[in-house]
């Protein structure tokens, strides 16, 4: 491969990391093509998007970010795609469903919610993430709960008090 496609090949990985919040790299070697097609329509379903590449192109992407993906390079061995996606947890479901049946593809790494997490074992945590846009979402409920508490029981102290005044006035003394 020339220089210079080395050099495009890195810019676009490059600007595919800018483009998309998170990103796994999975190892998906020795599925027949059937079965890729297959995963790559699965990918397309859910929003994702998947790129086979180099390990050392991909590392030398990684490395214009200074220090910020520095856990990820010993994953960078094998056979290596990156699943591109803007929903944390979506590229985790993909490999929990697909991996049912193929044994593949296999999580290396993944980098979510500004956070790095390194090996198989990480699948299940990354299943739980919740998006920023979910947890904003939460906390706004959170806050509104106890203002509809005293909502709720300001308006029925009121209709208490008034029927305890109604049936006061009422009562012959």
């Amino acid at each position: 491969m020339k220089k210079e496609d080395k050099g495009t090949i890195i810019g676009e990985l490059s600007q595919k990391i800018n483009e998309y919040n998170h990103f796994y790299l999975g190892d998906i070697a020795d599925l027949n093509a059937a079965t890729t097609s297959a995963l790559r329509r699965a990918c397309y379903k859910s929003d994702i998007e998947l790129v086979v590449v180099k390990n050392k192109l991909l590392q030398k992407a990684l490395e214009q970010y200074e220090g910020k993906f520095d856990e990820i390079f010993p994953s960078l061995k094998g056979s290596t795609s990156v699943f591109f996606s803007n929903t944390g947890n979506a590229p985790a479901k993909l490999f929990k469903e697909f991996s049912k049946k193929n044994k593949k593809p296999i999580l290396k790494a993944a980098y979510v919610e500004e956070s790095i997490f390194v090996g198989e074992n990480q699948l299940e945590a990354l299943l739980v993430v919740k998006s920023k846009e979910e947890l904003i979402g939460e906390v706004i409920g959170l806050l509104q709960s106890p203002a509809k508490n005293v909502i709720s029981a300001l308006q029925s102290g009121g209709s208490i008090i008034h029927g305890v005044l109604k049936t006061l006035g009422e009562r012959e003394n």
